[in-house]
Parts: structure tokens; sequence; C-alpha cells
């Protein structure tokens, strides 16, 4: 307004905060937005001067009722602050008053200030308030205070009928971070996906004991994408997590040992090689745990007793076996290698068995030190020349390499001059996806392998194999995911995808043929399973 002159209105503003009439400083305030940033600045500088009584609910009054001047004058928050700051006492008076209708400002400063005398005021405001908006912003508030005593208040908007606040709910339970809290978010989880993996993140967060508890007992999750978060979580927390799961090898659930041998496989902390072997002394009936078993001790530091793999080499399972010599060819040693020996001159049918086992599982160490024994190269032959291409032109470099020409030679083989169908299977575990090569190209296939089902679906977006092998539980994209985007381009008659899985589990299975799943196939498999799947499928 043009008849407004600055200096009389900080001139009144000064008469007022003297006689105390918030009023009339009020009125002249309303005019604000109408005087250059100098004058403005100096009316501000004028109020600052009041006692808090005074300058705050004025403060807060700009801060509500003329926003757009606010945001181009910080230090007007950043003298309510500092106010605040110097008598914190005042805040929940100025909550608790009804002389300020918006305390949207309060609330926040209570917030940052992390002011837990202002609690029990922001309790009994969201008791009774109908504004959505308020009560939202006063349950992030608590959260950012962290006071045990907003639980209960916190807990009761678990439950409520707006998401926003269930969200915001969750979070702040997570910031409060007391066992008691960890337990109601607990009680929470089993409703909701997207809340659940919320949960779970908090507790990865927290990682008290209530909250390593949930996340471990999430590995029994019926639901693949679940489980698969819960081991990716316990994975990152890494050895804090170890004595909770290795109390889990006590138990005589195949798919819970599983899951439990592959987080402590890849946490890699070697207080966990004593129960796995342990376990192994046990002889687990089922042989997907014993395969986990030998892959886990496959990825830790083994030093002493590790000669005890070479009983893996026996397994009635090529898997295991395969498994075993790994763990054997990462843990190598003069002691481990004498007993390979032993084996291999022991009967021919099991010598035989074994002397595959050391090929298709490509493990240099173990392959490198029998090379030059006559019975290895002799047993190795049988298989090497028909191996896939991959395979025997690996060893042909190792004997080249270590001046071993004549065994080289002999291994070149001659390439398939067939046209082979191409398969495609996706597996986290580069162990599985070794024993796929050799499966799938002695079943006749030509096998195309992903570690990774991102990198398989670009693939398949220019390619169409004969058939598509899936694991379930996968990072980042699970084996049901991954039928899902397949099938987007591809319908089950026209491209099969088998689903291979230690699990069965009804909802997985449920979820699977809901995708566009063909068949399930139980690990472990072997040429004569896998060959009957493929055949069944693809005649």
């Amino acid at each position: 307004m043009a008849d407004l002159n600055p200096q009389h209105m900080v001139e009144e503003i000064q008469e007022n905060i003297r006689t105390g009439d918030s009023l009339k400083a009020q009125l002249v305030l309303a005019h604000i937005g109408n005087v250059d940033i100098k004058s403005r600045n100096r009316l501000v500088y004028a109020l600052s001067k009041g006692d808090v009584e005074f300058t705050v609910p004025l403060l807060l009054y700009l801060l509500t009722e003329h926003q757009a001047v606010t945001a181009e004058m910080p230090v007007i928050r950043d003298t309510l602050l500092s106010n605040l700051l110097a008598y914190p006492e005042k805040i929940e008076i100025f909550l608790r008053s009804p002389a300020i209708k918006d305390k949207t400002e309060l609330i926040k400063v209570a917030g940052e200030l992390r002011y837990e005398e202002a609690v029990p005021a922001l309790l009994d405001i969201i008791a009774t308030s109908q504004n959505e908006a308020e009560i939202l912003l006063i349950i992030e508030n608590l959260g950012l205070i962290g006071d045990p005593e907003s639980i209960n208040t916190l807990t009761d908007y678990l439950y409520a009928a707006n998401r926003d606040l269930i969200i915001a709910a969750i979070q702040s339970l997570g910031q409060v971070g007391t066992p008691t809290a960890m337990h109601r978010l607990a009680e929470r989880m089993g409703t909701d996906n997207e809340i659940d993996y919320l949960i779970l993140s908090i507790f990865a967060e927290v990682q008290d004991q209530i909250s390593l508890e949930k996340l471990n007992a999430t590995i029994r999750s019926h639901y693949a994408h679940m489980r698969t978060y819960a081991k990716q979580q316990l994975t990152h927390i890494g050895p804090k997590a170890v004595p909770i799961l290795i109390d889990n090898l006590q138990q005589d659930d195949p798919d819970f040992l599983i899951h439990t041998l592959n987080v402590l496989g890849d946490i890699g902390d070697e207080s966990a090689i004593n129960p796995i072997r342990k376990l192994l002394a046990n002889e687990p009936r089922s042989a997907n745990v014993r395969f986990a078993a030998y892959e886990a001790l496959a990825l830790l530091p083994l030093k002493k007793g590790a000669y005890t793999l070479t009983a893996g080499l026996t397994d009635p399972e090529d898997h295991v076996c395969v498994a075993a010599a790994r763990a054997i060819d990462q843990n190598y040693s003069d002691i481990l290698m004498a007993g390979i020996r032993n084996l291999l001159r022991g009967p021919e049918t099991e010598a035989r068995h074994i002397a595959k086992i050391i090929v298709n599982a490509q493990v240099d160490k173990i392959f490198m030190s029998l090379a030059e024994d006559e019975i290895f190269q002799k047993l190795a032959l049988v298989y090497l020349p028909h191996a896939h291409k991959d395979i025997r032109e690996r060893y042909h470099q190792l004997l080249a390499d270590a001046g071993m020409k004549d065994f080289a030679r002999k291994i070149i083989g001659k390439d398939d001059e067939n046209i082979r169908l191409k398969v495609v299977a996706v597996d986290d575990s580069r162990m599985i996806l070794n024993i796929y090569k050799a499966t799938l190209y002695e079943l006749g296939y030509e096998p195309v392998l992903f570690e990774f089902p991102a990198s398989a679906i670009e693939w398949l977006q220019n390619e169409k194999p004969a058939a598509v092998l899936t694991d379930l539980n996968m990072p980042d994209i699970t084996g049901i995911q991954l039928a899902r985007k397949i099938r987007e381009k591809y319908d089950a008659g026209v491209l099969p995808v088998i689903m291979v899985t230690t699990q069965n589990e009804s909802q997985d299975n449920e979820a699977a043929m809901a995708a566009g799943i063909n068949a399930i196939l139980h690990k472990p498999f072997n040429v004569k399973s896998l060959g009957a799947a493929m055949e069944k499928l693809l005649k």
C-alpha cells in the first residue's frame, strides 16, 4: 500500500511490545507483504526484541498466515527457533494454548528439538484432533522425538484407515526403536506386502534382538519375495546375525536350513564353520540341505578339519558332490588331495563318478593337482572329450600352460555338428549354473546361463530358446517375477518355463502357476529327472 510508512510500522511494533498489545502488533504485521525486504527485516528484528510470550505467537501468525513472505525470509523461522531454544519449556505451554489455532510450526519445532517434555501435549492434541494432516504431522514428529511414552498412541495408528497414517506410525515406531516398539511392529506384519517390507527394513536398521529374531523368522515365510528380502537384510547385517542363524541349524525344517545356510555362506563368518560341519556329520536326509552346507563351506575360510570335505564326493546326489568339490577346491590342501587320490583308487564305479564330478565342477586346483596321476587321466578322459566346449577349452588351456601338452591334446574332443536347442537356465548360485551347463549339454541342449534374472530378461527380448529353467529364490527378481515378465512376451504354449526349486510351498506353487510356470521340478535334479521334465514339455 502506497501510504504505508515502514518507519511508523517499526515504531508501532516497538510500542506494542512496551504495552504488551499483541493485537495491534498483529494488525501491523498483516501489512508486512506490502513493504520492501529491508523494511520487513527491520520489522522482524523489532519483533524479536519482545519477550517470548509476546513474540512467539506473532511469529507463528506470520508463518501460518503469510507463507509467501516467510518463504522468502528464513529469518522469521530462525527467530522462532532461537526463542524456543532459549525457552524450551514454553513449547508445551504454546501447544496447549487455545489462542494459537494453527500449531503446525510448534509441532515441527518440538520434533526438530527432540523435546520430550512436549510429548504429553502432542498426545493430547492428537487424541482430539479430526484433522488428518495435523495427525500425520504429530505422528512424524513423535518419531523424531523418540519418547517411548508415545508407543501406545503410535500403535493405534498402525491400524488406521488412512494408509499414510499407517506408514508414518511404522516409521515413527522404528525411530523410537525400543523392544516394545519392535514388538508392536512385528505384530502388525502379515497382511500387506508393502507394509511388511517397510517393517523389515526397520528391523534391519534397528538390529536389536527382537528385530534380528523377526528377520530370522521371515526366512520361513511362505512367500518367496519375503524370504528373499529377509535373507538380503540378514546378509547385510553380517556377523551380528550369525549367532541367531547358527541356532537355526538345530531345526529339522529342510527349507529353513537351506535358507539359513545360504545366508551363513554369504556372510562368510568363520564361527559358522563348526556348526555347519556338525550338521553334515549328522547326515541330513535332504540332499538340498547337504548341498547348501557344502556350498556354504566353499565360501568360508576352513582351517582345521577340512579333510572331512572329501566325504561329500561320495554322496549319492551329484549336486552334493559338486558342492563338496568346490568346497575342497576353495580350501585346497595336500591332505585333501591325498584323500581324493585314495578315493580314485577305490571301486571303479565310484572312482569314475568322482572323476566326472571333478570335471564338471570345474575345480581347477583339484584337476591340476591330479593331472599327472595316470589313474585320474584315464578316468577323466572317459568324460572330457564329450564335455561342454567351455569346459574342454578351460582344461585344455590349463594343461597347455602347465606344459602337459599330451594330456591337453587328448581332451580336445570333437565339436558337436548337430544344431542344439538353446535352453536358458537362471539361478543366483554359480555352482548350480555349472551343474546346469554339464547336465543340459549331456542331454543334448545348448545351455545359456544367467546369474542375474535381469540379464535373462534382456536376452529374451531378442531370443527365443526352447525352454527356460529358473530358480525360485533369487535376489532382486524372484523366479515368479521372472515368469511374469517372460509371459509379457511369450505365452506358455510358445515358451515353456520350468521352476526348479528346493521349495515345496503351496503358496509358491500357486503363485508360480498363476505367473505362467509350466511345471515345477524340485532340486536336486540330475540328468534323468531334468531330461524327463524337458522331454514332457518339448516333445
